[in-house]
């Protein structure tokens, strides 16, 4: 992404945004976590300082438009998408009076007693802590068992971002949103869509391509699913929901639950369906089905994570 001026503030306005949740069953129930962590040492402008002093920091070489100054100041400009476990808002960090701005997602996990972790049992197959007693918390799924969990989520989604993105940067092969940093359960990741308007970029599930178009983005979601195979991962909850198209490339998103296809015991079954839904939207948009062979493709993908 490249830098931008502070002359987009004007079409961005705080309030609801239309990026809203890929169930259209889901109603949201309970609070919101407070959007931003009260500060007694606000900054006359923004919302808050920036958070970026304390974090976990995302991977080197760090993009331009990363904002590292400690003078930096957070505001928050709405909602971007609500969700069963997170809810994620765009976030202008500003360098005051120097025109030094980028725009953020920050994807912030529910409180224990708000949270819908209803799917997160074959998710977190191979995935350990070390202490027995937080082992029993997240299998009876207490309050403190819930926060583990989330923070777990949290941890697993940048540490999958920051090595994905890292590949992607080196190949080209994979795109993925820059992870920022993480502070406990937010964690703020490149903005992707048009910087001037705060507009997110379409999910592939919004499109309508021509056949060649059509025919480039499975090229390239192939190619993506094929690094993520070779690292030993599947997204875990692939759909056309959560792939955004950008600048003619494919960005792969919402990767909280990544599963390890061979510690987790479900991992095979978590890729084959992750492949079965993508190719049952290609196909219905009409690629063709010499092209299109989703047993095969999954079969090629384990192979590439060496389970074939």
């Amino acid at each position: 992404m490249r830098e931008h001026d502070s002359s987009g503030r004007a079409t961005m306005r705080r309030g609801r945004r239309t990026f809203d949740d890929d169930d259209p069953g889901f109603l949201k129930r309970g609070r919101l976590e407070p959007a931003l962590t009260e500060d007694p040492d606000l900054p006359e402008a923004g919302d808050r300082w920036s958070t970026w002093d304390g974090a976990l920091h995302g991977p080197q070489p760090r993009p331009a438009w990363v904002r590292t100054e400690h003078r930096a100041v957070d505001t928050e400009l709405g909602m971007l998408k609500t969700g069963k476990e997170a809810d994620v808002f765009l976030v202008r960090r500003a360098v005051p009076d120097t025109g030094q701005v980028s725009l953020l997602a920050a994807k912030r996990y529910r409180d224990a007693e708000h949270r819908l972790f209803h799917r997160d049992a074959g998710y977190l197959e191979g995935r350990r802590v070390r202490r027995s007693r937080e082992m029993r918390a997240m299998a009876t799924r207490t309050s403190f068992g819930r926060d583990l969990i989330a923070g777990q989520w949290a941890a697993a989604e940048f540490a999958a971002l920051s090595r994905l993105w890292q590949l992607g940067h080196d190949s080209g092969a994979i795109c993925v949103p820059y992870p920022v940093q993480l502070a406990g359960t937010e964690l703020m990741l490149e903005f992707v869509g048009d910087w001037e308007s705060g507009q997110a970029a379409p999910r592939l599930a919004q499109l309508r391509p021509d056949p060649d178009e059509l025919r480039d983005l499975w090229d390239q979601l192939v190619e993506a699913l094929s690094v993520l195979a070779r690292c030993g991962l599947a997204h875990g909850d692939l759909s056309p929901y959560n792939l955004l198209v950008h600048g003619g490339r494919l960005v792969l998103i919402d990767l909280p639950q990544v599963v390890d296809v061979v510690a987790n015991p479900q991992g095979p079954q978590f890729l084959a369906r992750d492949v079965r839904n993508v190719a049952t939207w290609f196909a219905a948009r009409g690629l063709p089905a010499e092209v299109l062979d989703d047993e095969e493709l999954t079969a090629r993908l384990l192979s590439d994570a060496g389970l074939g």
